[in-house]
């Protein structure tokens, strides 16, 4: 899941002139005839190179590396020059991440981590999720009336899982890596960047202040993020020396020297003194898992992303399924005749996301039915394209007949076709804001992920259920999306997102945005988007959708909040030997590169 800390408190003034070139102005019009159950084909996609867009991608022929932060994206990119491949780029990003945007990028946290192999064809989810302490159990954040202690899942001790990003980075590179470089040589820049320093600027200036109370709540946080009574302002210096020893200890020793000795007891400790229940036998157990993406089709394109405990994928192909019997393109980006039928298409996945998705080694989700075409065909038919129905009226389905989730996220290409598309996260921003004394390393509240109760809603409105709950070991369900699409049988797009709820609908926009509507790399990413999770029943909107289209929508039914952005879908396309990267103008610092 993605936290807040990965969303702008309102919109820089970046984003709202490429919104103010993307707004469709002009009177309102009548609606093309839409009707359900045919498959139109894709149009053609954008040209990756086009001079006449308002909007342009990076180009570069040997590596793209895109992400939210510029030195974490400069850092991948001098991996590639030096002969790596996208997944040591990854790998390297990664650990820089968790110095130049600790809001988000971790080692105290977990993820997802999609991998392609250009040679072998072969494509893999690496699931680095943290899980729940051994000690975990269904009820731990019930109060004494049995309702959810939201305090209990997202603030205190009690929140933290059992963090897989080092393991998780580390397993990835043994496993796909080169062979050219070392994990030691991938964790050097990284810590060379925490022991010498980084400018407080962009991103990191702007989260500071709004993480001051949190941060300033524990003394080890303190140490590094304040200065005098005040977080560090913008112009100064973040040095995190612990945090430097940290990926020192990790670049001699391997990751085992994360989870055992002295900088997991120093974990431990931090946890449980904050009232939580982690040990270090249960950072000695965690292990990262190899799992097979979730596989789909849209308008002819391959679609391979996040299989559970990430209902990202499964939820991703489901509402592509809904929405390719309808001609989008006819209707027209950004009208008001698609952006409806889209929200009527997140409905009833967001609907069957608190039903049937848990962590897979818990409980059975009923993946191949939920991403079926018939299932899909069921789902298409309660949609009226007039009339938004009420949350109250969407219900979840039944796709067992058809049986046979502060985050950050980045893109990384090489020039051979390998490619990583890995979304992390530490829950909130900066997590529970604790930093464990002496490590440097902060942690995670990503327990608020499980479901406290039947029924009740997480800190981002997303309602659980049971096959989501609580246990010893689990991992819990998640929004991530790091996704590939491919065109005949080559890889084609890159994607991913932060926004807690909003990931899956961010990542399905851009899709929509490049296949449907034509839009090159840049423009697909900047789009305003939408947003509709089922409950609470509001279509979110992003600034820069315009009046006539609003109006449409209300008129529909729709009851429309404006509010501020979500995400950084920093992405990379590949085609005719170029690539385009484009990171997300919604957050300041972001950067896509090539070598």
């Amino acid at each position: 899941m993605a936290g807040p800390g990965a969303r702008s408190s309102g919109m820089t003034l970046r984003l709202r002139l490429v919104l103010a070139l993307l707004v469709l102005t002009g009177p309102a019009r009548a609606q093309p005839d839409v009707t359900p159950g045919s498959l139109p084909a894709a149009p053609e996609p954008p040209p990756i190179q086009s001079d006449s867009a308002r909007l342009l991608p990076v180009l570069a022929t040997h590596g793209m590396v895109s992400s939210q932060e510029a030195l974490a994206t400069r850092v991948g990119v001098a991996v590639l020059k030096k002969g790596g491949n996208a997944i040591d780029a990854a790998v390297a990003v990664g650990f820089a991440l968790a110095v130049t945007l600790p809001r988000a990028g971790n080692l105290g946290g977990g993820g997802f981590m999609m991998v392609h192999r250009a040679a072998s064809k072969e494509t893999v989810a690496v699931d680095y999720r943290e899980t729940a302490p051994g000690a975990a159990t269904a009820d731990m954040f019930l109060d004494a009336k049995g309702e959810p202690d939201k305090a209990a899942s997202t603030r205190g001790g009690k929140a933290v899982g059992v963090p897989g990003t080092v393991r998780g980075l580390a397993e990835a590179h043994r496993r796909y890596g080169s062979g050219k470089l070392t994990l030691a040589e991938l964790i050097a820049p990284a810590e060379k960047l925490a022991r010498e320093g980084i400018p407080v600027e962009s991103g990191l200036a702007d989260s500071l202040p709004r993480a001051s109370g949190l941060l300033g709540a524990w003394p080890s946080s303190r140490k590094i993020f304040y200065q005098g009574d005040h977080v560090l302002p913008r112009g100064a210096t973040l040095i995190q020396t612990d945090l430097a020893d940290t990926l020192r200890t990790i670049a001699e020793r391997g990751p085992d020297a994360f989870y055992e000795g002295a900088i997991a007891q120093k974990i431990a400790d931090a946890v449980q003194g904050a009232g939580g229940i982690m040990t270090a036998a249960d950072l000695a157990a965690y292990r990262p898992e190899i799992r097979q993406p979730v596989r789909g089709t849209y308008r002819g394109y391959e679609i391979v992303s996040m299989p559970p405990p990430s209902s990202g994928g499964v939820h991703l192909i489901e509402i592509l399924n809904v929405l390719e019997g309808y001609d989008l393109a006819k209707l027209g980006a950004g009208s008001a005749g698609a952006l409806h039928l889209m929200a009527e298409a997140m409905k009833p996945a967001y609907a069957d996301r608190a039903t049937w998705l848990g962590d897979p080694s818990r409980t059975k989700v009923p993946v191949a039915g939920l991403t079926s075409k018939p299932y899909a065909a069921t789902l298409r038919q309660s949609i009226d394209p007039e009339r938004a129905r009420p949350a109250a009226e969407v219900k979840a389905g039944d796709p067992l007949p058809y049986e046979s989730d502060q985050t950050t996220h980045f893109s990384v290409v090489d020039a051979e076709g390998n490619a990583v598309s890995n979304t992390y996260t530490l829950n909130f921003s900066y997590g529970i804001g604790l930093v464990a004394e002496g490590t440097g390393v902060l942690l995670n509240n990503e327990m608020d992920d499980f479901s406290a109760k039947t029924g009740a809603r997480n800190a981002y409105g997303l309602v659980g259920g049971e096959a989501n709950a609580v246990a010893p070991g689990a991992r819990p369900l998640s929004s991530m999306t790091p996704t590939f699409v491919f065109r005949d049988g080559k890889l084609y797009l890159v994607t991913g997102s932060p926004g807690g709820s909003r990931i899956i609908t961010t990542v399905l926009q851009v899709i929509v945005n490049v296949l449907d509507f034509r839009l090159n790399l840049a423009e697909a990413v900047a789009a305003p988007r939408i947003h509709h999770q089922w409950q609470p029943d509001m279509l979110m909107v992003e600034e820069g959708v315009s009046p006539d289209t609003l109006a449409l929508l209300r008129a529909k039914g729709h009851p429309v909040k404006v509010g501020a952005s979500s995400g950084s879908a920093n992405s990379v396309m590949a085609e005719d030997g170029l690539l385009a990267g484009a990171s997300d103008p919604r957050q300041r610092g972001t950067l896509a590169e090539g070598p």
